[in-house]
């Protein structure tokens, strides 16, 4: 009786683990530079925006 499937069972796991970690941390940092980029936008936006219109809290005459 010899140990060899064991081994190859094992290996093929921490194989698929390692798969599994590197795809999610993957994910996880394509989301996180969407996240980033939308909100470098919105703020360019909001930035752009501010300064050529007046602001609808002030009073007028």
């Amino acid at each position: 009786m010899t140990h060899v499937p064991f081994l190859i069972a094992a290996y093929a796991v921490f194989v698929l683990v390692l798969a599994a970690d590197l795809l999610g941390s993957r994910l996880r940092l394509r989301a996180a530079r969407k996240q980033a980029l939308q909100r470098q936008q919105r703020q360019q936006a909001r930035d752009t925006r501010g300064a050529a219109a007046p602001l609808g809290t002030e009073l007028s005459r």
